[in-house]
């Protein structure tokens, strides 16, 4: 059996030749002239050397020229090494050596890093070039050959090459399109997440165009510029993180245009405060439905459905996966825990990865007895829905007490005068840990840390509200919108 990510372009190319496939600005690509561009392009990666399974990396921002790229170094029988788009030219350098990729495709502002990183490398830099003849159709690749190398974020030491194979993306994308999000040729998808991360490539890029859906990008994401897009465009789908959320919320409370033919919105990334999400769809009139997965589950594992979705949770597992939560405390076996019980989130099916690159030791701790062990910490009621309560590693031991972040977080992010919230541990010598809230606050509202230490101690328990506030301009964000806690604890320290 063949199978290659390449085909979902394809065969919407075949189905909807000249239905638009990708809005860039003013620039709108039908799917007949995507497919001929990813395939233009194969054929000078292989006139230049670039063989199948050969690793090709892109470093390339969030425009038509991604998908161009992506598509043909998977056309060509090669796989594809998104680098992410904020490294400096050092940690470009790392990735490429890593990966032992044959070559990175740069554009724009991003070609300067690229040839920066290049250079002690012997890796040479590719432009989009899409000139000159076509390859006949994608080189074949079986189902369990890697496709796309993504790598972690790093938080705790050198980022990790996570292995995704043909199998995973195309399933993964599947679902998400067809049993999760429903997309259909008329829907219009906003793709203002970043493409070289997991959620944007798979669930935005890879599922939009796999239904023949227009896929609308933006290299920079703003609330009150997402707005006025969102209308321009009649985007029917928004997919982002929770300050993705925070932000429309923001704009739209600031009179921005609200887009009226919004049908769905989905969030994923990071936990979704439940007070944000009641106040985006009193604002908006849109349902939002939160799902639940990692790089190294190609992303999707669990989702909201419409019709089932139950607010502070995950959803349950998406068709063809399992979900279950097993003790934290044995690392070398899953034992799993009753429903009701909080432990480690473990999944397995088709869109558990391959494995890590040249890193048999994380692997074998990752995959045990056949589950993938998320590092995430959770719960799973008797009808199945998992409630993410916290990363296993910012887990706050306070006194000997477990304080789990985010439920201090979802009861500060419901005062008035707060308008984004993270809570973290800081090293304390008489308690161990004690517990931080970082604030920001909403326009116009003064907040002042020894009244939000009362306020919360009325509504949390004596182990678990903040004894330590900072009221920040602004919360520390990767690539993806999340909050960076390792360098929020800097901060706050």
């Amino acid at each position: 059996m063949q199978l290659s990510v390449a085909t979902i372009l394809q065969e919407s190319a075949t189905r909807h030749p000249d239905r638009i496939a990708v809005v860039d600005g003013d620039v709108r690509v039908t799917y007949r002239d995507l497919w001929q561009d990813a395939l233009r392009l194969a054929a000078r990666l292989r006139h230049d050397g670039v063989g199948t399974g050969d690793r090709v990396a892109l470093l390339l921002p969030n425009s038509a020229d991604f998908p161009r790229a992506y598509y043909a170094v998977l056309a060509a029988g090669a796989t594809a090494v998104p680098v992410h788009g904020l490294l400096v030219a050092e940690e470009v350098a790392y990735v490429l050596r890593h990966s032992g990729s044959r070559a990175v495709i740069a554009a724009g502002a991003l070609t300067a890093v690229a040839e920066a990183a290049a250079s002690g490398t012997g890796v040479r830099v590719l432009p989009v070039d899409c000139g000159g003849q076509a390859l006949a159709g994608p080189e074949p690749r079986e189902p369990d050959d890697t496709a796309v190398i993504l790598y972690t974020s790093g938080t705790t030491g050198r980022p990790k090459g996570a292995l995704l194979t043909h199998a995973n993306l195309v399933r993964n994308a599947t679902v998400c399109a067809r049993d999760l999000f429903a997309l259909t040729p008329d829907d219009v998808v906003l793709g203002c997440l970043p493409l070289f991360h997991s959620f944007g490539q798979s669930c935005a890029m890879n599922a939009a165009l796999g239904a023949g859906a227009s896929l609308v990008l933006t290299a920079r994401f703003t609330g009150p510029d997402a707005l006025a897009l969102m209308a321009r465009e009649a985007v029917t789908v928004f997919m982002g993180v929770p300050t993705m959320y925070h932000a429309l919320a923001e704009a739209s409370g600031a009179g921005g245009p609200r887009p009226g033919g919004l049908r769905l919105a989905v969030s994923g990334g990071a936990a979704l405060p439940v007070a944000l999400l009641e106040r985006f769809e009193d604002a908006f009139g849109t349902m939002i439905l939160e799902g639940y997965g990692l790089t190294e589950t190609s992303p999707a594992a669990t989702f909201n459905r419409p019709g089932e979705r139950r607010t502070g949770t995950v959803g349950r597992p998406i068709p063809g996966v399992e979900a279950a939560v097993a003790d934290p405390r044995i690392e070398d076996r899953v034992v799993p825990l009753d429903d009701g019980e909080r432990g480690e989130v473990v999944l397995r099916g088709h869109n558990v990865f391959a494995g890590y690159l040249d890193n048999p030791r994380a692997t074998a701790q990752a995959l045990v007895d056949g589950w993938f062990r998320t590092g995430d910490l959770g719960v799973r009621d008797q009808d199945g829905f998992l409630t993410i309560v916290d990363r296993k590693k910012d887990l706050i031991i306070r006194g000997g007490f477990n304080v789990y972040p985010r439920e201090v977080e979802e009861t500060l992010a419901r005062h008035p005068g707060i308008a984004q919230v993270s809570v973290v541990g800081l090293p304390d010598d008489v308690k161990g840990e004690e517990i931080c809230a970082a604030v920001v606050a909403r326009p116009g509202a003064q907040l002042h840390p020894d009244e939000l230490v009362e306020w919360a101690k009325e509504r949390l328990g004596r182990h678990k509200y903040p004894r330590i506030v900072r009221v920040l301009g602004s919360l520390p964000l990767g690539p993806s919108g999340k909050v960076l806690k390792r360098e929020l604890r800097e901060t706050c320290a």
